[in-house]
């Protein structure tokens, strides 16, 4: 019999796309990588829209396309455009939450959770709203946005193949790499940030649509003016002693400090905003204020640091005096701009304080021994690609983005052990990157974009049978042993207390072997059974009832509706849960090594 057809979606009649089309798609590689292009071309589209969007805006208010390469503002009312800005999006969030109660899903989120599934209004909601903090100077990057439109497009392209759960997920982290590399001029930078913040793992099926997406999300960029250019050409001594590079590996420890001290504070901002009753809609415009103050001491503050970072790596660095201070004073910017709900992310920002970080470290060590110092550029770099470690994530991502910007291959290695040392430092004393530090403040346990969803989906209440063998509290043992004989196939039997309620579970033949020694006497049944105080409850998912099974040491546990009346509807067996995991695990490892691919070919 043919399956039967399910309902058609008003998406799919709009934009449905053909059955055949769908299997090429499904079932061959080639196709999928094909799909994996596509993604990546809108990608870079995105990329060059939302900047050609958000650099509008900085010459509308500001008359310069990059603002923090400014000196100083052209008239002091232009630092008013920040508090513009944050009204703009507190106003419109009022009607914004009304319109669309549900939180937006980003792409790490979606991979994680959801199997890759993203709503495309969400994603234009969330690059506006970038856009619009980025393009009235708020101090973030424009990166998120990016990423979002890219994933975003990514998985309305999957949902109209209707692609498996793994492919959907890949194809997500297609619409990243695209993005990203676009957004910098680098495509190995692009597929691994994909691989290690939008997958969590590397795959070798992902690395042809994952590395098609990001070459071609480069050249749809380049080819509508977005060069993604954000740093001078340079000439850099390749020659690092031993003495450099363990001041290069104290610079990394450094960053990696700083950016977890960063990430704190902007949750430290968030809590001050909630713990002083400020309203929400005028949250974003105070933030627009500090920015706004802090923009009349230097312009580098605003928006993403983009022609700032041109600036750093001038010919000639600057005072130390003033690098440092503009150092604090951008971070105190991005940190308000993100605490008090300016959209956007951290991504550029890291990397203009990472470079100041770095050229105050040659400043210090050239004070104390100037023969020591490292070069100044190489300092810059690596600080640079450090603090981008620690606050995004993606230790290789960071190394391929210093080899491909600069073309220099010891330096590339250099930075691959500063950027190894930085995550493990983060890791063990913070444990999340920014992305995930904000899932977990929301409530999520995830730290990184691996697929548990299919864990959370998989509960007690689905996994259930609901034929539940049941013997009341007070049933003779006589009529027990009538009613479930030794071979019986119920094994296991629910015991139901006076008052209707889960009363703990007996395993069969431990009544009939304590009858054949003659052990039971006159004990009721309450004397076998079992656990009367552990049971398992319907939303709890497949991870959680194993270690429930684990701690009651028993085979079978009862599911109950709730905790407080405990009525049994349904019985869950620990060999059943066991080989459903195991059948998703070994599911995950077919779809991470491409071997689903053989037998759909």
């Amino acid at each position: 019999m043919r399956p039967k057809e399910r309902a058609i979606s008003k998406f799919e009649f709009l934009f449905g796309v053909p059955v055949h089309v769908r299997r090429l798609v499904r079932r061959n590689e080639a196709g999928f990588i094909g799909l994996a292009i596509a993604a990546g071309g809108i990608a870079g589209l995105c990329v060059a829209a939302l900047l050609a969007g958000a650099n509008f805006l900085h010459g509308w208010l500001y008359g310069h396309r990059h603002l923090s390469s400014l000196v100083a503002l052209d008239a002091p009312i232009q630092a008013l455009a920040p508090v513009a800005g944050g009204l703009i999006l507190g106003i419109s969030g009022i009607y914004v939450r009304k319109w669309m109660p549900r939180r937006p899903v980003d792409p790490i989120e979606a991979n994680a959770l959801q199997g890759g599934r993203m709503s495309l209004k969400d994603s234009a909601l969330i690059a506006a709203q970038t856009v619009i903090s980025n393009g009235f100077g708020a101090s973030v990057g424009l990166e998120a946005a990016y990423t979002q439109m890219g994933s975003g497009f990514a998985s309305w392209l999957g949902t109209a193949f209707r692609l498996r759960r793994g492919d959907m997920r890949t194809l997500v982290a297609c619409g990243s790499a695209g993005a990203i590399s676009a957004a910098f001029g680098a495509p190995l930078t692009g597929a691994f940030y994909a691989f290690e913040l939008i997958l969590g793992t590397y795959t070798p099926f992902g690395l042809a649509p994952v590395g098609a997406a990001a070459v071609c999300g480069v050249l749809v960029s380049k080819a509508f003016g977005a060069s993604g250019e954000f740093m001078n050409q340079m000439a850099l001594k390749s020659a690092l002693s031993q003495t450099d590079m363990a001041l290069l590996l104290l610079l990394g420890i450094i960053c990696a400090l700083f950016g977890v001290r960063v990430m704190r504070a902007v949750s430290l901002v968030e809590r001050i905003c909630g713990r002083i009753a400020l309203p929400r809609a005028l949250q974003p415009a105070i933030g627009g204020i500090i920015v706004g103050l802090l923009a009349l001491v230097t312009p580098h503050v605003l928006a993403s640091g983009h022609g700032a970072l041109f600036e750093l790596f001038g010919p000639h660095p600057g005072p130390s005096d003033v690098v440092l201070i503009t150092l604090w004073l951008k971070a105190a910017a991005s940190v308000v701009s993100l605490g008090t709900g300016f959209r956007g992310g951290l991504f550029f920002a890291s990397l203009y304080l990472g470079g100041m970080i770095g050229q105050v470290f040659f400043f210090a060590v050239q004070y104390f021994d100037p023969s020591l110092a490292p070069d100044v550029i190489v300092c810059t770099l690596v600080g640079m690609a450090a603090l981008a470690v620690a606050i995004i994530g993606a230790p290789l991502a960071m190394s391929f983005l210093a080899l491909e910007t600069t073309g220099d291959f010891p330096l590339g290695l250099v930075m691959l052990a500063v950027a190894s040392v930085v995550s493990i430092i983060v890791r063990r004393t913070f444990g999340y990157s920014f992305a995930t530090w904000r899932l977990h403040l929301r409530g999520e346990s995830i730290r990184s974009a691996q697929d548990v969803g299919w864990m959370r989906d998989l509960t007690a209440g689905r996994l259930m049978r609901t034929d539940v063998p049941k013997a009341r509290l007070d049933m003779t043992i006589k009529e027990f042993m009538e009613e479930f004989p030794a071979r019986s196939t119920n094994q296991w039997v629910a015991v139901i207390g006076p008052s209707g309620g889960y009363a703990g579970m007996v395993f069969v033949p431990d009544v009939h072997l304590a009858v054949v020694h003659d052990d039971a006497g006159p004990a009721g049944l309450g004397t076998f059974a079992r656990s009367p105080d552990v049971f398992l409850l319907p939303e709890m998912n497949i991870k959680l009832a194993v270690q429930f099974f684990e701690q009651s040491e028993n085979e079978a546990l009862a599911v109950v509706d709730n905790e407080k009346e405990r009525h049994i509807i349904g019985l869950l067996t620990e060999a059943h849960v066991l080989r459903r995991y195991t059948d998703e695990l070994d599911k995950a490892r077919l779809e991470l090594s491409g071997e689903s691919w053989i037998g759909a070919s």
